[in-house]
């Protein structure tokens, strides 16, 4: 970051100064609620969908929530959350997205722990999503953790410090947003090339509740196959996700035990004892309904697994 801005971001605040002289959190500056969440009418101006302020140093900050969504990147030093219980340590260079009802608090920040929270409106992300696609995992996730009414500890901890475009694109917007030169169409762009580069990197990414990204990817395939069992291809869900094949792969092996291949067919031989079982439709187009253009391998696989026919599996079912 550039030495200007930094200065500027380690300036010590009205209300740290309060706090340096031995004063507690006011939590007026931040609700009207008794319950201490903070309202976005409080820190973002009505004509405005995102903002950003220096994060308060030199005192634990209270449990507390947002009605808005809250991006944490720390430019210096590290900041300590805890995010519903749970220990979050966020580094230098590091991205943090909160869902906005996660209930957080954070430790006492060092004069030297510099962090910029972005305050954003739902509906800004609304040009993010069209840039990154509504069919791939992290789009998708994106959408549930920003709008739903949950109030579970959930979030986005994006390790991405030694990536200089998403680095440069994190300041760029600080610098705009932090000088009041905002343009909003432009920062709505340059969150959605953000957003597009931190999709790139899902192995750098971990969810809320130690859930990381990885069993999402496999989550998203089973479903792609429980849906798409006809016409279903690695290649066509690694695109949607926005993986390499052969890492999708690696990944599915390592997690279920099964391959790809064994997990659709096993989805489609489901679907075969179902059509078998509950309808008068031909062997032929039961083969066909499933997704197998081979007679003879479909047969032959099918008995590898049941012991018998199509034919006579239907007849032991009746």
């Amino acid at each position: 970051m550039n030495k200007t801005l930094l200065d500027k971001l380690k300036q010590v605040t009205i209300e740290e100064e309060t706090i340096l002289d031995g004063s507690t959190i006011d939590k007026s500056r931040y609700t009207k609620k008794n319950q201490f969440e903070v309202e976005s009418n409080k820190v973002l101006d009505s004509e405005n969908l995102i903002t950003v302020r220096t994060h308060t140093r030199f005192i634990d900050f209270p449990k507390h929530k947002h009605d808005y969504i809250e991006m944490m990147y720390v430019v210096q030093g590290s900041i300590h959350h805890v995010i519903d219980e749970k220990e979050v340590i966020l580094k230098e260079g590091e991205i943090l997205l909160l869902n906005q009802h996660s209930w957080h608090e954070t430790k006492k920040a060092g004069k030297d722990d510099i962090a910029i929270n972005f305050i954003i409106l739902p509906s800004f992300f609304d040009v993010v999503y069209d840039m990154i696609g509504y069919d791939n995992i992290i789009a998708k996730f994106l959408v549930d953790i920003l709008k739903r009414n949950s109030n579970s500890g959930e979030y986005l901890l994006f390790q991405v410090s030694d990536i200089l475009q998403i680095q440069n694109l994190v300041e760029n917007m600080i610098q705009s947003l932090y000088e009041k030169e905002n343009d909003h169409k432009e920062n709505q762009i340059t969150m959605g090339l953000l957003f597009m580069y931190l999709v790139r990197f899902v192995n750098r990414t971990t969810k809320g509740v130690a859930k990381r990204f990885e069993e999402l990817l496999v989550e998203e395939t089973l479903d792609y196959i429980d849906h798409n069992y006809k016409d279903a291809s690695l290649l066509e869900i690694s695109s949607q996700l926005n993986q390499p094949d052969y890492a999708l792969s690696k990944l599915i092996k390592r997690q279920t035990g099964k391959t790809f291949k064994d997990l659709l067919q096993s989805r489609r031989f489901y679907r075969a004892e179902e059509l078998l079982m509950d309808t008068g439709l031909s062997i032929d187009d039961i083969i066909y309904a499933v997704g197998y253009e081979s007679h003879s391998y479909f047969f032959k696989r099918f008995k590898e697994k049941y012991g018998v026919t199509p034919s006579l599996y239907r007849k032991s079912c009746k």
